[in-house]
């Protein structure tokens, strides 16, 4: 059989097999898609556009069309992630269209109005950066060039929206930075300002955790759960505290792991890298591994 005769006869019964399966897990007319998986990426996009005008080369800050550009972007991007949580919500809770309208308008008021609010909290990310990093020669670098920006911006954004309750959509975007950066952060995970993470790559933060203010980590660090305990059906519970919280002016050296919901590493405290940590730590802690006795040959 020729392929062309093939695709005529096996690709109908093939895709309608394809929407059988989806139906069963999803309900179609009401996820989002892959093209609303994208329209998040894009509001994500105008967003930071908003917060930073200087990231728009269409509109030039010095350009009086600065402020209609980043309006029009804001106002279209506010009503695409409407229509996108009136989806997500209703399809979660099968709820009335316009309950489902009036929380969604209310959700996307509230978070535009915090743009203010969350741009200062990223200025004191950015300086955190400056401050803890001596390779950096401005903010300016730190903010085009810096994964661990992007990354809490996102994050800041997400966090709101989870706040908020909105399912699905703070999961897109901070799988997103994610996928931009290598940091992993839920969008549960509360953070405080003066933010640092410093190179970035495998970091992963867990739903439950909280940060306080002026904390550094490195690269590879994890702040996550122990094993999860299962229901009486042997699914993970979910919706209880299961990872460490940090409290202010703490430094976590790279490769670090920290577990669990009832961990707290106290203020003012370093953590060494390589550390495998299960339990509290006091205030004022100084927690090291061992120091190594390499090898070493001479041919």
């Amino acid at each position: 059989m020729k392929l062309n005769d093939w695709l005529n006869n096996e690709i109908p019964n093939i895709a309608n097999s394809l929407v059988d399966v989806h139906s069963s897990y999803f309900s179609i007319e009401k996820t989002i898609g892959f093209a609303g998986q994208q329209k998040v990426y894009t509001i994500l996009e105008n967003f930071r556009n908003a917060l930073f005008p200087c990231l728009c080369d269409k509109f030039p800050t010095f350009d009086t069309r600065v402020n209609i550009g980043i309006g029009n972007k804001l106002r279209s991007s506010a009503l695409d992630l409407k229509d996108l949580i009136e989806k997500v919500v209703s399809n979660e809770n099968n709820v009335a269209n316009n309950d489902v309208t009036l929380d969604a308008d209310q959700i996307v008021m509230d978070l535009i109005t915090k743009f203010p609010d969350i741009r200062n909290t990223i200025q004191t990310d950015i300086q955190a950066a400056y401050n803890g990093d001596p390779a950096t020669i401005s903010t300016e670098e730190i903010l085009f060039s810096y994964p661990s920006i992007l990354a809490i911006t996102i994050h800041r954004i997400a966090h709101e929206l989870y706040k908020s309750g909105v399912p699905i959509i703070p999961r897109i975007m901070s799988e997103h930075a994610h996928s931009l950066t290598g940091i992993d952060i839920h969008p549960g995970a509360t953070i405080g300002e003066y933010f640092f993470i410093d190179h970035g790559t495998g970091v992963v933060i867990g739903e439950t955790c909280t940060i306080g203010k002026n904390v550094k980590i490195y690269q590879g660090v994890t702040l996550g759960a122990k094993s999860f305990p299962l229901d009486e059906h042997g699914n993970p519970i979910k919706g209880i505290k299961r990872h460490p919280d940090i409290e202010d002016n703490v430094v976590i050296y790279s490769g670090a792991t920290i577990l669990g919901g009832d961990t707290k590493i106290g203020h003012d405290s370093v953590i060494g890298g390589n550390i495998w940590l299960t339990q509290s730590v006091p205030p004022n802690s100084r927690v090291y591994q061992t120091q190594p006795s390499p090898k070493i040959k001479n041919d």
